[in-house]
């Protein structure tokens, strides 16, 4: 009885220190956040008010966070719809490879372990030296300038930016879940005379269901809380039509001085993240392998 006792004791001094890390920089965090969501801080004075809903009010009045959120939904489900197919798409032909695995994914891996500014950086010079060029070989008027200057293409230029890096670490989830599945359930596919498509539909794809919620949820998070590539690329621009709520934050809090309205956005942000985050959950687990 003791030295069961010392054991888990053992154990949960070994996850203290992380326990205590996450408390102090994310759970208090957040609560803190929320607090200031309902003063009228403007994150440098000591002293504040407290004045309830106001903040939420007046975001709920405020046409400018309305047509940002329009934007960041958009956002998001280009991402998400860009990154679960391409991630798929990929881990599928990784997958097959006899020869050159570990090399091809490490090439495909690559862009994640570069900064989303960096990534930025490299995409806002192509954009402004090589698209131009190209659109007045091929006569498309749409590509004569970089796609980051018109407002009806800036937000997708940003997009592709983003799913760029972002479809490595998808690609490599949806690889391990495809190694999960039975070898033996393929072949009797095959002897049965199950086409390529319905051993997909009925063998890959319920396996893959954990997989594809993971990279489901981390694929919206993403895309909602997204900033680094907007702000990099365009700064909001052309007439707001890249403006994110990330990037909406950011000029509340330090340029406006408005930290407790800040945290007011931030903390819808986080409803809405949470709450499609769990639809999807129980969507996804109705389809997998029980």
């Amino acid at each position: 009885m003791i030295s069961k006792f010392l054991e888990r004791s053992t154990y949960f001094l070994f996850t203290l220190p992380a326990v205590i890390l996450y408390t102090l920089f994310f759970a208090y965090a957040v609560f803190v956040g929320i607090q200031y969501s309902f003063t009228d801080w403007n994150g440098i004075s000591a002293q504040y008010n407290y004045i309830g809903f106001h903040n939420y009010i007046e975001l709920w009045n405020n046409p400018n966070f309305k047509q940002s959120l329009i934007v960041t939904g958009k956002y998001a489900g280009m991402l998400v719809a860009g990154v679960m197919i391409l991630s798929l798409i990929l881990a599928l032909s990784l997958n097959s490879l006899k020869k050159f695995q570990t090399f091809t994914k490490s090439v495909y891996f690559l862009p994640a372990m570069i900064s989303a500014v960096t990534i930025s950086l490299i995409w806002d010079q192509l954009f402004v030296r090589v698209i131009p060029p190209i659109g007045e070989a091929l006569n498309v008027a749409a590509l004569f300038q970089s796609p980051l200057a018109h407002p009806k293409y800036a937000l997708i230029a940003v997009v592709v930016v983003n799913i760029w890096q972002a479809v490595a670490l998808p690609t490599l989830i949806f690889i391990a879940g495809l190694q999960s599945v039975p070898s033996e359930l393929y072949e009797a596919g095959r002897i049965d005379g199950a086409s390529t498509f319905n051993r997909f539909r009925y063998i890959t794809f319920p396996y893959l269901m954990p997989t594809i919620t993971v990279n489901m949820v981390l694929a919206i998070k993403s895309g909602i809380t997204s900033f680094d590539y907007a702000y990099t690329l365009t700064g909001g621009g052309p007439i707001k039509s890249t403006n994110v709520i990330g990037i909406m934050i950011y000029n509340d809090a330090f340029q406006n001085l408005k930290f407790a309205m800040a945290n007011a956005e931030s903390v819808i942000l986080f409803i809405i993240i949470a709450v499609l985050s769990f639809i999807q959950i129980k969507i996804s687990s109705k389809g997998g392998v029980h």
